[in-house]
């Protein structure tokens, strides 16, 4: 038997039956705090679970959210549909389509939600094809204008097992929430029992949660521990998406200063909440006109933002017009009073300021907007392409290429609704198409890579043009003029260029053709510097002396470059022969003797203490010494060195 996990809430106006109803398919009473069986009206969330059998030996568990129908409880109606797969519409046979029934239809439009069951309640009362009539007209632009409408009545059993057979049939069709190893638990419920600790509940989303888990408690960025978890009162190891999920986390407290509504737990590699995000805003056209929830949003208008099960106040910065009218379209920066953790695709649904009338809903674009840049013909083209497709994963790599030029493939879409598969196949697609290049783990823009290794090249040329007797290009000269500053980056342009005809050495990097030569003028001037380095073999002149001017300091580099001149430090350089006698010398006297003071080497040599320091210091660092104390000794002793210290020692 196949089993699959499922999120229902229901909808409807207030005293139209949506708990007796949940009562009546479930056998509990969602209705749990006091003051709600006093007022006998729903205030909060209330949950409860629905098992029903669907074709072909499926089995659904479903999590119901019952959620508030009064005007006043809004805000904690959009914190129950914020992750669900299916609303289950309650509308009344004896007072038919009210207000609430029309704001909740249009909250769970700006949510996208897809699927929907209409219970027609109180069916006893009479009056059902009327008012059936009058929902099928009212859902005749939603998604559930296709939507069954079941006739129903708690007091005298009518239509239940008609309306589960409806859920299980709508449900039947449904993929469950993909596992995209993003999980997002938005907390709606967070309280503490005794000898237990605090316990969070919501609904899981994005990916799965294991008992034991390291987790973090966003927007405090708090790492913590799953002890156990919960799925409608049995323990389970692992949540999976879809699933009402209850985690003790032990170490919490709750309210302001803890966990509370509207916290999100979560992963490592989403733990990155941002208080600037830019959306696609979305206005109904259902907004009646003269309605305060039809009034334009102005640019700078201050309003409340339901973003899974927090509100947060926010301020509305509009890209390119004054203001939004009911059903139009607008993208819009929001700054919001506390961070959020957004993915690319989210929805969510706006209030008036006053929180009297919901106005407008949207999609993130940009969940980790520069607070700098909104206006900035980059970004205003990255987020007009990716409005037109916000859940368009190839979309969304080019939007993002095309603004950045490149980027790391770990970091690419981290934040958004999709897989690293659907990432990577999308990736596999744009690069056989031409429009993107895949290089040791960077992403680029096929426009972008192909000028930039253009550049380098070009570069290099350049260089080698203008100083011919140079064996290469400095490599942080190089990368500074390519305005590289990525490490990762740059470490891929060198190893294109190296296997496109260019070779690196050290921290060089030329053409594989380039060979170094001095031009005519110079030529008599490298000569000089022979001579004069010849002259005082083992004390050469300090090197300043032998740079004083461009040609001297070309000529110089290209010497040292050439392998005849030794660059001993950035003061003293040496010939060649005088480098390696000066060697030989030490390495003879050191395998006689064992070990020797740089006094005495400089004796042996025959040379000065300006020259001797650094010049062992050399050895040193290219391996040759080792030093202890005041004393040299070679850093790896020969073989006949090593027996001639053997035979020594037996002797004595």
């Amino acid at each position: 038997m196949t089993e699959k996990h499922f999120i229902l809430a229901t909808a409807g106006h207030v005293d139209h039956g949506k708990s007796a109803l949940v009562k009546a398919l479930t056998g509990t009473d969602p209705d749990r705090l006091p003051e709600e069986k006093a007022r006998q009206i729903t205030i909060d969330l209330g949950f409860a679970e629905l098992n029903v059998a669907g074709p072909d030996e499926q089995r659904f568990h479903v999590g119901i959210v019952d959620v508030p129908g009064h005007e006043d409880f809004v805000r904690n109606m959009i914190a129950g549909v914020g992750s669900i797969d299916l609303a289950l519409l309650v509308v009344a046979a004896d007072d038919g389509w009210m207000p609430q029934t029309e704001e909740h239809v249009q909250i769970l439009n700006y949510l996208r939600v897809q699927r929907g069951v209409v219970a027609l309640t109180k069916s006893d009362l009479g009056g059902i094809d009327i008012v059936a009539e009058q929902i099928r007209e009212k859902l005749r632009d939603t998604p559930f204008v296709r939507a069954s409408i079941v006739p129903t009545s708690v007091r005298t059993g009518e239509g239940i097992e008609n309306l589960k057979d409806a859920l299980a049939t709508e449900l039947a069709t449904a993929e469950p929430q993909p596992d995209i190893c993003k999980p997002r638990l938005f907390v709606d419920r967070a309280f503490t029992l005794r000898g237990i600790g605090t316990v969070v509940t919501g609904t899981l989303s994005g990916g799965s949660i294991r008992r034991s888990q390291d987790v973090f408690v966003q927007p405090g960025n708090v790492s913590a521990r799953v002890r156990s978890i919960q799925n409608h009162g049995r323990d389970v190891e692992i949540a999976q998406p879809g699933m009402r999920t209850a985690i003790n986390l032990p170490d919490f407290s709750i309210g302001e200063n803890g966990i509370q509504r509207g916290d999100i737990i979560t992963v490592d590699s989403l733990s990155s909440p941002q208080a600037t995000i830019d959306v696609l805003l979305e206005r109904s056209s259902r907004l009646k006109r003269n309605s305060p929830a039809a009034r334009p949003i102005k640019n700078a208008s201050f309003v409340q933002v339901h973003f899974g099960t927090s509100r947060i106040a926010a301020k509305v910065t509009l890209l390119d017009q004054p203001a939004v009218g009911a059903g139009q379209s607008a993208i819009a920066r929001l700054r919001l009073d506390s961070p959020i953790v957004a993915l690319v695709g989210d929805r969510f649904v706006i209030r008036d300021s006053s929180e009297q009338s919901t106005i407008a809903g949207g999609t993130v674009l940009d969940p980790d907007a520069n607070r700098a840049n909104f206006r900035f013909p980059a970004q205003i083209q990255f987020l007009r392409a990716r409005a037109t497709a916000p859940h368009d994963v190839d979309m969304c790599v080019r939007s993002q290429l095309q603004r950045d030029q490149c980027t790391d493939s770990k970091t690419l879409l981290v934040k958004s609704n999709f897989s690293a598969d659907e990432i990577s196949e999308a990736l596999s697609r744009l690069s056989h198409d031409g429009q993107i290049v895949l290089a040791g783990g960077i992403i680029a823009s096929a426009s972008y890579w192909h000028n930039l290794i253009s550049s380098a090249a070009t570069l290099i040329d350049r260089a080698h043009e203008e100083n011919p007797e140079r064996r290469g290009v400095d490599l942080s000269e190089f990368r500074t003029d390519l305005e590289i500053e990525s490490d990762k980056l740059f470490s891929v342009v060198i190893l294109a260029l190296t296997r496109n005809g260019f070779v690196r050495f050290e921290n060089q990097i030329a053409r594989v053709t380039h060979q170094p030569s001095l031009p005519l003028e110079l030529l008599s001037v490298a000569e000089n510097i022979r001579a004069a380095l010849s002259a005082k073999r083992f004390d050469p002149p300090d090197r300043k002396g032998l740079s004083q001017d461009r040609n001297l300091q070309q000529a110089l580099r290209f010497l040292i470059d050439k392998g005849e001149i030794v660059e001993i430090t950035r003061e003293i350089v040496v010939l060649r022969e005088a480098a390696e006698q000066m060697q030989k010398t030490v390495t003879e006297f050191l395998s006689e003797h064992g070990s020797a003071t740089a006094s005495q080497l400089r004796q042996k040599i025959g040379t000065t203490r300006r020259v001797i320091i650094p010049f062992l210091e050399y050895l040193d660092r290219t391996g040759v010494t080792r030093r202890i104390g005041d004393e040299r000794v070679l850093a790896k002793k020969s073989v006949a060195a090593k027996l001639r210290d053997v035979a020594r020692a037996q002797r004595t």
